[in-house]
């Protein structure tokens, strides 16, 4: 059987410890070191509206960030996104020349895109170099100022350290 005595002797010491926490919580309350309650009302009140002001920063000024994100999609649109074929297939040829890669066959097919104003285009090309210089086109098509995006790699056959490469991306063309 448990000691009965030692276990009262505990919630004893328990209980006296808990209500020397009160005195000391209420001691503390009262005296100046809160402050008076007014100006813990106050300090509260200032609290609220340094979260309120924090809160509605965002929204200030949207009426001035609106027409100006407009202006900036408007922008990439116009420089990243060509409203002409000539201008994709441009681009290829100057990329493919500057990295000394040679491009023997494209074919271009419009296809339907889900953002209004665009118009998807895929291109397949067939292309010819050794592995550096197609290597340099690709990373050439990836920093190039109109956007394309590589879907497929399949390289061929190697001759003489000529290797093919046959390619598949897509761009995008303005339509309006």
């Amino acid at each position: 059987m448990p000691d009965l005595k030692q276990t009262r002797n505990r919630f004893k010491v328990a209980i006296a410890t808990l209500v020397l926490l009160d005195i000391a919580a209420i001691a503390v309350l009262l005296t100046p070191l809160a402050g008076s309650q007014e100006t813990r009302q106050q300090e509260l009140r200032q609290l609220w509206l340094t979260l309120k002001a924090r809160e509605s920063a965002p929204w200030r000024g949207l009426d001035k960030k609106i027409p100006q994100a407009k202006r900036q999609i408007d922008d990439f649109y116009r420089q990243r996104f060509p409203d002409e074929y000539s201008a994709i297939s441009t681009d290829l040829g100057k990329v493919a020349s500057e990295t000394g890669v040679r491009m023997s066959a494209g074919r271009y097919s419009q296809k339907d895109s889900a953002t209004e104003g665009l118009q998807r285009v895929e291109v397949e090309a067939q292309l010819s170099g050794n592995y550096l210089q197609l290597v340099r086109f690709i990373n050439a098509l990836e920093r190039n100022q109109l956007v394309f995006i590589v879907d497929d790699l399949e390289l061929g056959s190697e001759q003489n350290g000529i290797v093919r490469l046959q390619i598949k991306l897509e761009t995008y063309l303005r339509t309006t």
